[in-house]
C-alpha cells in the first residue's frame, strides 16, 4: 500500500472517531429543556373529522377563554388522576436526576407518564424505561423493562404515552437509561 493510501485511511479513520467521540460527549456539554403542558385533549375522544392536534387546539383556545358564571351544577370530576409516583435518584457522583416521575389515569383508560421539575445528567442515547424492579440502581436488574422512548430532553416537565397493553401496577420505577453504553443515569422508585 501507498503511503498516500495509508494517509487517506489514516485520516478517514480520524474523521470517524472524532465524530464518534463527538457524538458520546457533546450531550455532556449541552442541555436540551422540554416544556410540555400536561396535554389538555388527554383521554378525549378525537371525533372523525378532527385529528389529535386540532382538538389540542380547540381546547386550549376554551382554557384561554374568559370566565362566564354558570348556575348549573358542574359534573363529577373524572378528569385524569395520579395513579402512581416517585422521586428521581441519583445513580453515583457522575450521573445524576431529580424531579418527580407520575403515571395518570386518562378518561378513557389510557395512561401517560409525566416528568415534572425533571432533571438528569445529559448523555448519548438517553431513554425512559419503565423497569418491574422498584430499585434497579442499587440491583442493575432491568429485565422486563418497557421503553418509552427517547428522552426528550434532560430538563424541563415533559409526557410520555405508556401503550395500552401496558399495566402500570406491574412496574416499580422509571429509569432514565443510556442505550449505548447500558448505563443507568437515575430511577424514580414508584409508590
Amino acid at each position: 500500500m501507498s503511503r498516500r493510501a495509508l494517509w487517506v485511511l489514516g485520516g478517514l479513520a480520524a474523521a470517524i472517531a472524532l465524530g464518534v467521540g463527538w457524538w458520546l460527549t457533546a450531550p455532556l456539554f449541552f442541555d436540551k429543556e422540554v416544556v410540555e403542558d400536561f396535554p389538555l385533549s388527554a383521554g378525549a375522544e378525537i371525533p372523525d373529522d378532527m385529528t389529535a392536534e386540532e382538538v389540542e387546539a380547540e381546547m386550549e383556545k376554551a382554557a384561554n377563554a374568559a370566565d362566564e358564571e354558570v348556575s348549573d351544577d358542574m359534573p363529577d370530576d373524572t378528569g385524569p388522576s395520579a395513579v402512581i409516583s416517585g422521586e428521581f435518584v441519583e445513580a453515583d457522583d457522575f450521573h445524576q436526576g431529580s424531579g418527580t416521575a407520575t403515571i395518570y389515569l386518562l378518561e378513557d383508560g389510557s395512561h401517560i407518564l409525566r416528568l415534572e421539575d425533571f432533571e438528569v445528567t445529559n448523555g448519548p442515547d438517553l431513554h425512559v424505561l419503565l423497569v418491574p424492579n422498584d430499585d434497579p440502581l442499587a440491583t442493575g436488574e432491568i429485565d422486563g423493562y418497557v421503553d418509552l422512548g427517547s428522552l426528550k430532553g434532560n430538563l424541563g416537565d415533559q409526557n410520555y404515552e405508556i401503550p395500552p397493553d401496558v399495566d402500570p401496577a406491574t412496574f416499580g420505577s422509571v429509569l432514565i437509561y443510556c442505550k449505548p453504553f447500558h448505563v443507568p443515569f437515575s430511577a424514580a422508585p414508584l409508590r
